[in-house]
């Protein structure tokens, strides 16, 4: 058995395809882990959805700032561009059963017997795992549960640091900014959402992992930021998004062997 964790798929489904190929991927064996980011701007959306929701137990999912954009707009409290190519998805007959299952899952996950965290962005410097999974755990119920009462306050990006939150909204609002959003920190470790370039060592911003590297050496695997390009100088933190829907590769890191994988997007 083999444990892959793989890069933001943005609705590229052949180059996933290609990919499982290339590592020799054995279904009823393997199991994958998906950094979030499973829908828009690709061409595929509907078709990758459907395939990780089919792989039941043998996938382990998170959701990112795309597939919580999405389940937003099925509730009326966002919408869909054109460029992210999702009219298959919302034509689909079986949405609701989509939208149902996007919502079970989670911001984070972590499989203590592997000493193996995910989550799409980051997690907060201000955090420890402990209070990490904590905040996790109560959007997760309040996507299951009460999801127009989470999705209605999520927009904005305030409070910038754990310590502001005031409100049970600030805490849900700064949550899902860390865990879905968040690429640079200010150097005290306010979240900075803006930014999207690669990294610069003249710039006063800090990468969040820069900031995490001192808290427990649990590996974590990361998506969302295609500009690093695969990069984290930090060597249990795994950055695996490597901007498949922009052109690039996709990438997927095996926990065992600890290599990694990659296929073009043709």
């Amino acid at each position: 058995m083999a444990t892959y964790v793989i890069g933001d798929l943005q609705g590229c489904f052949e180059p996933l395809q290609r990919l499982l190929a290339n590592i020799h991927y054995q279904a009823e064996h393997d199991e994958l882990w998906f950094c979030g980011d499973l829908i828009a701007r690709g061409p595929d959306s509907l078709a990758c959805l459907d395939f990780v929701r089919g792989l039941g137990a043998k996938a382990r999912v998170v959701l990112g700032n795309h597939d919580l954009n999405f389940i937003a707009s099925y509730y009326g409290f966002s919408k869909v561009k054109a460029a992210d190519q999702l009219t298959a998805l919302q034509q689909a007959a079986h949405l609701p059963e989509l939208i149902h299952w996007l919502c079970q899952q989670p911001l984070i996950q972590v499989c203590t017997e592997r000493q193996l965290l995910m989550v799409h962005a980051g997690l907060a410097p201000e955090w420890d795992i402990s209070t990490a999974l904590s905040a996790s755990a109560e959007i997760s119920a309040l996507l299951q549960h009460q999801p127009t009462l989470l999705l209605s306050t999520m927009y904005g990006n305030t409070p910038s640091r754990w310590r502001d939150v005031v409100t049970q909204e600030d805490r849900w609002r700064f949550t899902i900014n860390a865990c879905t959003r968040m690429r640079f920190c200010q150097a005290d470790g306010a979240l900075e959402l803006l930014t999207k370039s690669g990294l610069n060592k003249q710039s006063k911003l800090k990468p969040w992992f820069e900031l995490w590297q001192d808290h427990a050496k649990m590996d974590i695997c990361f998506g969302h930021w295609a500009a690093l390009e695969g990069y984290s100088p930090i060597k249990h933190i795994h950055a695996l998004d490597t901007g498949c829907v922009w052109g690039n590769q996709l990438t997927a890191y095996c926990v065992e062997t600890r290599q990694r994988y990659s296929v073009d997007n043709k």
